[in-house]
């Protein structure tokens, strides 16, 4: 009954830009299977009411379809495709972009015992689920309150934050309780790749980077292996990858200038590694951006 009527909910208020009325909550709507297509994940829960999505992580994929949820605690380069999509049966999804301070509040509220223990590791950075009907339903009223703009402002923060709760007590609650806390390997990690993506283009010292972390460089390592699935240096080339595209898009006839904006000195290595990465040398692939509009490839539906 649930996905019933978030699928009814989804497609009377999916707009072309995914915004809704409420902050923080996305719907998306796709009517074709893409090939893979690159992105960042961003920080967020994702719900499937119908179709499916392929996700891949440096060397992890994951799948996720109707009745599952997908929880991104950091903001990371992912390629994605939605596997189950078309016109008369598009995929639908609920998105709801989660703020650590959200979280935070949130644990410090609840009460000695409530809250599982959080181990010291790091988690996965993504992580899916099986849906469990307390966070469905939530899910539903919160978009029922899209139909009801007079009780919206009051009560959306509200089941927000139950939403929330079913999260951070659910299956994957380590990865969701690690967001909200200040001094977990997660945030070490994060603060790392913030760093690292608002400085891609430049060359950097592991060891630096640990220790603006706050952590020795084997447990930066350790960690940032286990929350990206790659090493600080392909992740930096990922970003760097990711970011001409975005260039070569609006530049298709530089393709020497945009490898050297992304930090690469040596044309010759930013044409192979950009072929590896999206089949095809940057000035081909350049113009097939140009002439194809493709599908959203977060984390999203």
């Amino acid at each position: 009954m649930h996905l019933e009527e978030l699928r009814s909910l989804l497609t009377r208020h999916a707009r072309p830009d995914w915004t809704t009325a409420i902050d923080g909550v996305l719907i998306s709507k796709v009517d074709r299977s893409d090939p893979p297509a690159p992105s960042m994940s961003g920080t967020v829960l994702a719900v499937i009411a119908q179709g499916s999505k392929r996700l891949a992580l440096g060397d992890r994929v994951y799948e996720y379809g109707a009745g599952q949820y997908l929880v991104a605690s950091v903001d990371l380069p992912v390629s994605g495709q939605f596997t189950l999509a078309d016109p008369e049966q598009p995929a639908l999804g609920f998105g709801l972009v989660l703020e650590p301070s959200a979280v935070a509040e949130l644990l410090l509220q609840a009460g000695p015992g409530d809250v599982p223990r959080t181990g010291g590791g790091a988690p996965s950075g993504i992580v899916v689920s099986d849906a469990p009907a307390a966070l469905l339903d939530a899910v539903v009223r919160l978009l029922r309150l899209l139909d009801e703009p007079r009780d919206r402002a009051v009560l959306a923060p509200l089941v927000t934050r139950e939403i929330l709760w079913r999260l951070i007590t659910g299956d994957q609650g380590a990865t969701v309780r690690q967001l909200g806390l200040a001094d977990s390997s997660l945030s070490h990690v994060s603060r790392a790749v913030r760093w690292v993506r608002e400085h891609y283009a430049e060359p950097f010292r592991v060891e630096d980077v640990a220790r603006m972390s706050g952590m020795s460089v084997s447990a930066f390592y350790r960690n940032f292996q286990a929350v990206t699935a790659m090493s600080p240096i392909q992740f930096q080339k990922q970003i760097r990858l990711q970011e001409a595209r975005l260039l070569l898009a609006t530049h298709p006839g530089d393709v020497t200038g945009v490898g050297h904006r992304v930090g690469y000195d040596n044309p010759s290595q930013f044409s192979r590694e950009y072929r590896r990465q999206f089949g095809a040398p940057p000035s081909r692939d350049a113009a097939r951006l140009r002439q194809a509009v493709r599908t959203p490839a977060g984390v999203l539906p």
